[in-house]
């Protein structure tokens, strides 16, 4: 598969995802990350972070250099303030048993009333 033109990795044709990160409705944008509305929310605020290189699931995390992987949970956390919410959770569902079902690592911010957990 060709390498991304935005983060010069390859980023699986069939993910939706990765998709998502280069073509869909962002409600915030930093370099190498997006965020989009969950479309079955579980929560009164439910975004999806998704950073645009492709990595499978949080166990991969290292495959983050470390200045990106802070970027990315700084970028978590204004997602979180540019929606308007001070008290909120943060939820990352690794592996089937854990509740994962899009094999592209993301972070569920929820806030407000929650019905239930993201899977």
């Amino acid at each position: 598969m060709p390498p991304s033109p935005r983060r010069a990795c390859a980023l699986p044709d069939d993910c939706l995802f990765c998709t998502l990160a280069r073509e869909g409705d962002h409600v915030a944008r930093a370099d190498g990350f997006v965020a989009i509305r969950d479309i079955n929310p579980q929560a009164a605020t439910h975004l999806l972070v998704l950073p645009e290189r492709h990595v499978d699931t949080f166990r991969d995390v290292s495959a983050f250099p470390a200045e990106e992987a802070k970027r990315m949970l700084e970028f978590v956390a204004h997602v979180a303030r540019a929606a308007g919410l001070s008290d909120y959770r943060v939820v990352v569902n690794v592996g089937p048993g854990g509740g994962q079902t899009i094999f592209h690592l993301h972070w569920h911010v929820l806030g407000g009333k929650i019905t239930g957990l993201p899977q």
